[in-house]
Parts: C-alpha cells; sequence; structure tokens
C-alpha cells in the first residue's frame, strides 16, 4: 500500500510541475498509459505509432477523412503489378537538418521489414527497395499487392546517417525488451521535435519550425504524460492541469458531461475486442494435461457462457456494439452474417462441455493488461465469473502492458485479450495476415496461440495477390467465416471511444482509427 501511496503522490507532483506558467500554446496531455517506446519499429502498437507520427511521417498518411494522400512522396506509379515507384518531397528535412533522401527511405523500409522487426507484418509484400536518384526510389513486391499505399502509412522514415551514427540500424523490439539509441531518441521529419523524455513520466515536443507540411495546428508545445489513475487524470482535467485526454474511463462519461469547460468527445472506433486462444498441445495451467481449448465444443460453451448484453451494460456501459465478428462493419471484407453471435446459454454451455469431456470444467489461465483496452480489467473479471459458472476455473493474471506483451508475445497464456483495428490497411487483410494467419515469414506475427489453420492461409495469401476487389472481398469474408465457425477467438465488442477536451481547445480531430493527429489541433 505505501509503494501505491508513493506513485500516486509523484504523479500528482507531475501534474502540478506541468501545470506551471508554460510557454504559449501549450497542450497538455495526458493518456491512462504510457507509449512503449520511440522507436516506431519497436511493435505493432496503435497508440505508440500514432504518438510517434507526431516526430516521424510515412511516404503516405490518412487524411481526416482516412483517404490516403501524399506525405514525404509526393507521387507514385505502378511500373508493374510488383513494382512501384515512388517520388520524394524535395526540401524535406530532418530535426538535425539533414536532407531527405531516397537513402534515408530505403533504409527505414529494409529495418522495418527486417526478420527481427515486430513490424514487418506492417509490410509484408515488400521485397526490395532500389534508389534511382535521390529523390526517386523504385520498390519491388513479393507478388501484386493492393493494398501497399495503406501499409505504407505506419511505416515511418528515419535518417540513415543518423542510424548508422548511432549503431541503430536494427530495429527494437518492445516484446523481447531489445533497445538501441532509437528506444530513446528521435530524428524525423514531422511537425514536432522531441525534446525529453522520461518514461512512464513526461514526453516533452516543440513544434518544427522546417515543418515541410502547411501548417494547420497552432501549438508551439506538447507536453504529454501518463496518468494511470483515473481519477487523477480527470481531476487534472476538470481543474485545467490539463487540456485534452483520449482515454476517458466510461463510467466518468456522464459527470464530465456536466461539467463546465469540459467536453466530452464519443464515438466507436474500428478496433474489435475478442479473447485470443492458445491452442498448444498442453495448456499453461496444467503443463501435463491435454488442452481442453483445442475441442470446438468447449471454445463453443466458452463462448456461449459469456453474457454479452450483461458485459455491454454493466461493463462497457451501454457504450461497445456487441458482435460475433472479428472486423467492424466499416472494414473491406465484412459481412453481416460474420456479426451473429450464438445466444448466451449457460444450460448449452454446460452440455457442450459434458460432451467433451469435461463436466466438472477445467483450470485456465487468463491473462489481461491493466492499462490496454477500454475497461480490459474489468472485462476479464466479468468473463471469469462468468465461465465459473460452467466450472471452468480461471486463474486470472493482470499486470501492466509492457509485463503482459511479453507474456502475449511468448504464448504464455491460455486465453488472453487481444484488439485490433486493422491499423494500418483499414482492410480486413491487416487482420487476417498479421493475426489469424499461420506464422510463417512475414505473416502471423501476432499468431501467439497456433491457431492458424490451412484453408485460412490459402485464402489469405490469395487475397493479398488478387487485384480484383470483388473477388477479393469474397475470400477475405470466406477466411472470416471459417475462423469464426472454428472458433479461433471468441468476439466480444466494438470498443468505445471517449476522448475529453478542455475549453482551452477549439478543436481536435477524432477519427474511427482513435489516432490523436495534433497537427490538426486548435488551441485558443
Amino acid at each position: 500500500m505505501v509503494r501505491v501511496l508513493r506513485v500516486a503522490l509523484a504523479t500528482t507532483a507531475l501534474i502540478i510541475g506541468l501545470a506551471a506558467p508554460a510557454p504559449a500554446a501549450t497542450l497538455r496531455w495526458a493518456a491512462g498509459r504510457d507509449i512503449g517506446s520511440l522507436d516506431p519499429d519497436s511493435f505493432g502498437d496503435t497508440f505508440t505509432l500514432a504518438f510517434l507520427n507526431h516526430a516521424y511521417e510515412g511516404l503516405v498518411r490518412y487524411d481526416e477523412h482516412l483517404k490516403i494522400e501524399p506525405a514525404l512522396a509526393t507521387s507514385w506509379e505502378i511500373v508493374e503489378p510488383t513494382l512501384w515507384r515512388f517520388h520524394l518531397r524535395s526540401g524535406v528535412k530532418f530535426h538535425d537538418g539533414a536532407s531527405l533522401t531516397a537513402d534515408d527511405v530505403i533504409a527505414s523500409l529494409k529495418r522495418a521489414t527486417d526478420d527481427r522487426s515486430p513490424l514487418k507484418g506492417n509490410l509484408s509484400a515488400f521485397k526490395d527497395a532500389t534508389k534511382i536518384d535521390d529523390l526517386t526510389i523504385e520498390m519491388r513486391l513479393n507478388t501484386a499487392y493492393p493494398l501497399l499505399l495503406n501499409d505504407l502509412t505506419n511505416i515511418f522514415v528515419f535518417s540513415k546517417p543518423w542510424l548508422v551514427a548511432n549503431k541503430a540500424e536494427a530495429p527494437t523490439d518492445v516484446g523481447k525488451a531489445i533497445e538501441n539509441y532509437a528506444t530513446f531518441h528521435t530524428n524525423g521529419t514531422g511537425p514536432f521535435k522531441l525534446i525529453s523524455r522520461t518514461a512512464d513520466a513526461a514526453t516533452i515536443m516543440e513544434v518544427n519550425p522546417g515543418w515541410w507540411d502547411k501548417k494547420r495546428h497552432n501549438i508551439d508545445r506538447i507536453e504529454f504524460q501518463p496518468i494511470t489513475n483515473d481519477s487523477t487524470r480527470l481531476s487534472a482535467l476538470i481543474s485545467g492541469s490539463l487540456d485534452y485526454t483520449n482515454t476517458v474511463p466510461l463510467q466518468a462519461v456522464p459527470r464530465l458531461q456536466t461539467t463546465d469547460g469540459v467536453k466530452v468527445l464519443l464515438s466507436t472506433e474500428l478496433r474489435l475486442i475478442f479473447f485470443a486462444l492458445n491452442f498448444a498441445e498442453h495448456p499453461q495451467s496444467s503443463p501435463t494435461a491435454a488442452n481442453p481449448l483445442r475441442d470446438l465444443r468447449v471454445r463453443q460453451a466458452l463462448d456461449q457462457s459469456i453474457d454479452i448484453e450483461g458485459l455491454r451494460r454493466s461493463v462497457m456501459r451501454g457504450l461497445s456494439r456487441n458482435t460475433g465478428a472479428l472486423v467492424a462493419p466499416a472494414i473491406p471484407g465484412f459481412e453481416p452474417r460474420q456479426a451473429v453471435r450464438a445466444p448466451f446459454d449457460i444450460e448449452v454451455a454446460r452440455k457442450l462441455l459434458a460432451e467433451a469431456g469435461y463436466a466438472n470444467g477445467f483450470p485456465v489461465t487468463l491473462v489481461c493488461a491493466s492499462d490496454g483496452y477500454v475497461n480490459e480489467e474489468a472485462i476479464c473479471q466479468a468473463a471469469a465469473s462468468m465461465w465459473a459458472k460452467i466450472g471452468v476455473k480461471v486463474a486470472l493474471e493482470i499486470g501492466p502492458r509492457a509485463q503482459i506483451t511479453q507474456k502475449r508475445v511468448s504464448g504464455a497464456f491460455d486465453i488472453t485479450t487481444l484488439g485490433w483495428a486493422n491499423e494500418p490497411a483499414i482492410d480486413a487483410l491487416s487482420l487476417l495476415v498479421q493475426v489469424v494467419h499461420s506464422k510463417t515469414g512475414a505473416a502471423g506475427i501476432f499468431d501467439w496461440g497456433g491457431w492458424g489453420l490451412p484453408a485460412i492461409d490459402k485464402l489469405t495469401d490469395d487475397a493479398s495477390n488478387e487485384l480484383d476487389t470483388p473477388k477479393r472481398l469474397a475470400m477475405m469474408a470466406e477466411a472470416l467465416m471459417i475462423a469464426k465457425k472454428q472458433m479461433l477467438f471468441l468476439p466480444l465488442h466494438e470498443q468505445p471511444m471517449a476522448w475529453a477536451q478542455r475549453d482551452s481547445v477549439v478543436s481536435v480531430v477524432q477519427l474511427s482509427d482513435n489516432k490523436p493527429r495534433h497537427w490538426l489541433t486548435q488551441l485558443k
């Protein structure tokens, strides 16, 4: 208890410190967790990548309507189905003053797709890149691929000389605790420069006066701090010590909606939340026993014993959207039949367990983060209680995201939470390639539980190479239906998204990918 109190006091002191007189046009921003690293290639985490997009940029980006537009590349053309040519923007400078060249882009592409890179699944079609001249590159793909531009929105460009000088050519890995200079420093081309960072305390950025783009924000300085305690974070917002947070606990929404000087931005994001199951021969909970999760009837029983409406009402405050699908309706590849859920029925679930030989239930280890998805800890606690009613004995392991990530990546779980927004492609191929596909090459990066199936792999591989859109959509829909019928995952809901801003903020752009874009933010 004493340790927790000290942490809370330290957090309060930090808020007071940042609330002191600051430069004009300072955005004081807090979230419920810190970013994982300053290296954008270190982990495919949406929030970390969104934050780092203020310092780093890609060849292309999504605009405020989630349409692709030029960024560090001004134009491109398809020379042949597996060869793309990109023309780079002239006059772009890195934060250290070096000019952007083709060498930087090629080094960045190779770094992100290195065999050791946790981000390689974000650019799975990449084969190689060559320099035509200082401002032109050609990118060779393994096969014809329809979503290259979508994927490139999350592949950020480093300065090659900076990487070499600081021995940071190799990617880092949050999940494996592999670090280098890029973990703690930045040198991008983006709208803001890093000034200082203390992990789990504060990250300070200032405006980049030499940014190539037309300035649409009026921010001089961003002061970001992770405040894991919801009450502390909201008290700071209400008091005016903070200007903005992109993590509002759902239970606080009604209060904030009636608080003078505070505006709540409420929507549903593209991210779906589901339980992922480990299909290893032996479960974590009983290393010498057969794994009950490999039996379809057991998976069906777990699914039908989840009171999804009760979960939505009590845990998600009525703000989530229940679903039986793995992708949101706005994602290409979705079909309405995917969203149909089997009815909540405890008796049917018990009968299924008995048929599978588990009439008395079995133990499982459920691994969840305390600072991950919206109300993740409460979701897991509720599920554990529901599964107990059919005899499933849940050992609940909850910890900070950094700790839980290592457990997930190493397969140290029976069941774990997983959320996917289909970033950066905004297409079902993202989930199918990176999560559902067997772990082979650049595919299956997030196949932590060995759930891949040959039939799904083939459909996914074929869809990856199909340029005929209707055919590609049909392949993806079929693959998702196989995953549904085999209950490889237990879908729950589309995640609600709640942000809040003080009246010191004129406007922020909130899109369904749940990524803050403060180069579009206006302060008073």
